[in-house]
């Protein structure tokens, strides 16, 4: 497992990260119902345009990238976002967030240099 930083885990299933697995239309509406609230597979379902064994599987890839969470409650399986996953895909953008500043400025002051 490769380290984003001293804490976070860069999540990876089957060899695809975590951008790869939320580039799928489907699984990322999913993983935008479910930033929303914990949702059972069934209700997912209903909110989607695909059948129940579809959002089953989507959910499983989600799962195995540390994205989604599932706690059972009685008969019925919750899916939730996972945190850590959360924490891992934010410490990513961070890190591009970081780098474009640092080349923005490496650029503003190449350009005020040429022009003194």
């Amino acid at each position: 497992m490769r380290i984003v930083s001293d804490k976070l885990r860069l999540v990876m299933t089957n060899h695809l990260d975590i951008w790869t697995v939320l580039g799928d239309t489907t699984r990322r509406a999913i993983f935008e119902h479910l930033a929303e609230q914990p949702l059972a597979v069934g209700e997912l379902a209903a909110k989607l345009p695909v059948t129940r064994p579809a959002v089953s599987q989507h959910l499983k890839v989600l799962k195995d990238a540390g994205l989604v969470m599932e706690r059972v409650a009685g008969t019925r399986h919750i899916y939730q976002l996972d945190p850590g996953g959360l924490d891992a895909l934010r410490a990513q953008l961070e890190q591009f967030w970081s780098k474009t500043l640092m080349t923005y400025n490496q650029v503003i002051e190449e350009s005020s240099e040429e022009e003194s």
